[in-house]
């Protein structure tokens, strides 16, 4: 396993993080919170300018052809800003999938408008509010002459109304299948739910709507389970990436606050128990960041890398629960001070640490996991 970040993924880092530490101001998110759609065009725009919307699009359809770990690269910076925008809809639910899956005549229709920022996709993991996966997708497809009719219901959808597409999985007669639904379409619902860190999610309804053959992502051999399997699986990836950032930030502003506030006359940075709270922290973070940038190498690697997630996202979700905690804390009265960056921190990695399962439900997959298949060897 190579522990060093090629000079390209060097480069990336350092261009993602000058356009978003400049733009991402606290004027800006105060702006785009108090807001229906949770969405800047001016930031949007200055991403796709610098080709990071690109960033895991195929070079033959204008984009810069990387993968996983130079996706995560981005996603960890956008955490570090808790920038206000459709990154993870568009290039994680709606990309990666369609750039892996899609036919030729759809990776020509969308991808390039992906790569460009004027396309933005989605897509709907969820079968329920609470964040359930169900074998049943809750949508039911059935075969018209012109095409598909969908029935159903999807929930926590992201960045739905300015979507072109959502990815959807129905259950059709020869096993489950996914479509591009466009959220415009008649009979299409959309009812949005406020989460933890503000983001409107939305509840999509599905009432007889109709979806021509060519809607139809990865054909109609039953292969939708496993592609979903596949999407799950870099879907939970990028939200440990994304809180990868959230959490190191969290971490940088609140040893930057104990150096400065003082109590009896010393920074309260110099006392023991702080010192110990941090040094905490920071192994919480090295155990976030190590078993993330494992499980993104298995993946570039084509490897199987389930157990690596699971890992992934247990730290993510048990150690990013601890820092956050920890920040508030530590800052005091400002930590619940909405005037204050901190409490914005606190509020993603709440919402991170719920996406796609906390630390129990990960340890009951890995646990789950190991009793049917046994030890996994090393690599």
């Amino acid at each position: 396993m190579e522990f060093n970040f090629s000079e390209e993924q060097v480069m990336l880092r350092g261009l993602a993080r000058e356009i978003l530490e400049k733009e991402v101001t606290p004027e800006l998110q105060k702006e785009v919170e108090a807001g229906e759609l949770w969405f800047h065009q001016g930031l949007w725009d200055s991403l796709a300018e610098a080709n990071l919307l690109g960033l895991a699009v195929p070079e033959e359809n204008g984009g810069m052809g990387f993968g996983m770990p130079e996706l995560c690269v981005l996603l960890e910076e956008l955490g570090r800003t808790v920038a206000p925008l459709p990154v993870y809809a568009s290039l994680v639910l709606g990309g990666l999938p369609l750039a892996e899956f899609g036919s030729a005549e759809q990776k020509q229709e969308w991808l390039e408008g992906i790569a460009s920022g004027e396309v933005i996709f989605s897509g709907a993991l969820f079968a329920d509010e609470r964040g359930a996966e169900y074998a049943d997708p809750g949508v039911s497809a059935t075969r018209e002459e012109a095409g598909w009719v969908l029935d159903g219901r999807r929930s926590l959808v992201p960045a739905a109304p300015i979507a072109r597409r959502i990815l959807v999985p129905a259950r059709t007669p020869g096993g489950m299948s996914l479509f591009l639904v466009d959220p415009g379409a008649e009979g299409v619902g959309l009812e949005a739910r406020r989460v933890t860190n503000r983001e409107p999610l939305y509840e999509l309804g599905l009432d007889r709507v109709r979806v021509p053959g060519e809607a139809l992502l990865g054909g109609e051999d039953g292969r939708g389970a496993e592609i979903l399997a596949w999407l799950r699986e870099r879907a939970t990836l990028a939200t440990c990436a994304l809180h990868v950032g959230v959490c190191e930030r969290a971490i940088q502003l609140t040893a930057d606050y104990v150096r400065e506030r003082e109590q009896f006359g010393v920074p309260i940075g110099s006392f023991q128990a702080v010192q110990h709270r941090l040094a905490d922290n920071f192994m919480d973070l090295e155990a976030m960041r190590w078993t993330l940038w494992r499980a993104a190498w298995r993946i570039a690697e084509g490897l199987p890398a389930a157990r690596e997630v699971a890992v992934a996202k247990f730290w993510a979700a048990d150690g990013g629960t601890r820092i956050v905690s920890s920040a508030q804390h530590l800052h005091g009265g400002f930590g619940v001070d909405l005037d204050y960056s901190i409490h914005r921190y606190f509020l993603w990695s709440k919402t991170l640490e719920l996406n796609l399962g906390s630390a129990t439900p990960q340890l009951a997959r890995l646990g789950a996991d190991m009793a049917r298949t046994g030890p996994q060897e090393s690599s």
